[in-house]
């Protein structure tokens, strides 16, 4: 993901690499983007620092943000390991916001912000569900955990009482 690359690494690299994986020329991010071919040759050489308003533009082409989107309350660690970015349904694709929160109080601000933010539905823990349901007029949808991870965390459990 180039916008994350971004902070991770020097940007010419991030677009240079996000170039190679999609198989696009220079001129062709040009024509996508309306930036002349001649300032996208100085960027990827590094001969050049592009403009904040450079950067937009070409991230804008290489990561579309759908207008519409689901959001996703959860804790950070929980959010980290997702891998959802975004999800089709009938034609139209949603995109996936994560929004970290550790606190009941947390997750009702992330809910209402979502919600603010034009968020088409939210996904959260099943103990706010009906609470996030009673605030925001979207859907709401529970995440439920599989056995599997409830096994697990009860195996952890018992380690540490005996």
């Amino acid at each position: 993901m180039l916008s994350k690359r971004i902070f991770e690494t020097e940007f010419t690299a991030a677009l240079n690499e996000e170039l190679v994986k999609r198989e696009m020329t220079v001129p062709e991010l040009a024509d996508l983007t309306g930036i002349p071919v001649s300032t996208l040759d100085k960027i990827t050489l590094g001969e050049r620092d592009p403009r904040l308003s450079t950067i937009r533009r070409i991230v804008a082409v290489l990561e579309p943000v759908p207008d519409q989107f689901i959001a996703i309350i959860a804790a950070k660690f929980l959010l980290d390991i997702l891998e959802i970015h975004d999800v089709d349904l009938r034609g139209t694709t949603y995109g996936i916001r994560k929004y970290s929160a550790n606190s009941f109080e947390e997750c009702i601000i992330a809910a209402a912000r979502a919600e603010k933010e034009g968020a088409s539905g939210i996904i959260c823990a099943p103990i706010l569900a009906s609470i996030v349901e009673k605030i925001v007029d979207i859907p709401v949808g529970m995440l439920r955990p599989e056995q599997s991870v409830v096994s697990e965390a009860i195996k952890a459990v018992v380690k540490r009482i005996g």
